[in-house]
Formats: structure tokens, sequence, C-alpha cells
């Protein structure tokens, strides 16, 4: 069982952002941006590409209402996406608030304490709940 299936059983805590019957967001809690937010399929799977073409594109629609609610609650110059899936084998979509391509190379690392990643959620919460 990973980490992010602990998570959606409500076993390990995150700083939820979206969810619907399929899919889970949250907030990385070792992120590269301020608001780096990672989409999850509730089931486990391990691939990208082992989901079923109807996993993936409704991963992909969850995805992008996320990223558009993420960019209207943080300010950056573009959200960018990338999977990769090597920590956790766990399908997820990084969501990544970019300012400059140093952002998306997973080198730097940002630290924010319990009640900024508590407000930070709820204001994404609240931009993704408005599209």
């Amino acid at each position: 069982m990973s980490i992010f299936t602990k998570i959606v059983s409500g076993e390990l805590p995150a700083y939820k952002v979206a969810e619907d019957k399929q899919h889970l967001a949250f907030l990385d809690i070792n992120p590269n941006a301020k608001g780096h937010t990672l989409c999850i399929p509730k089931k486990e799977t391990d691939k990208l590409f082992d989901l079923s073409q109807a996993e993936y594109t409704a991963l992909m629609h969850f995805s992008r209402k996320v990223a558009l609610g993420l960019e209207k609650a943080v300010s950056c110059q573009r959200i960018g996406m990338t999977v990769i899936g090597l920590e956790v084998p766990h399908v997820h979509v990084h969501l990544i608030p970019l300012q400059s391509m140093a952002d998306a190379t997973f080198g730097k690392k940002e630290r924010f304490s319990s009640e900024e990643m508590q407000a930070l959620a709820k204001n994404i919460a609240a931009h993704i709940a408005a599209e």
C-alpha cells in the first residue's frame, strides 16, 4: 500500500485542495514552490500508462480543474505539470506554480509551516470550487 493510498483512506493526513469520487488533490509536503499540488487517482496504480484510457483522461481533466484554481490562488507565471512517478509507486501529477525553470527541477525545495499549508490549501480549494 503506497503512502498516497494511506492518504486516500485517511490513515495519513494531507492538505487536501480538491476531491471527487475517483481523484484527490493535495499539497506536496516537500514542495518545489508555494502551491505545489499532487493530483492522484484514488485507485492505486503504479504507472501513468497502466491507467485505462478513461482513467487517464479523467485524471487529466481533474488535474486541469485543479491547475486552473491553483493559478488563481497562487501568483505565478504559469502552472507546470509533470508526471515522473519514481518516488511513490502510485500515479501522481505534479502541478507546480512556476516563476522560473528552477521551480520545475526538483532541486529547489520550499518550507512552509503547518498553518501556512492549511491556509494555502483552503485558499486553493476555494478557487477550485469557484471554477
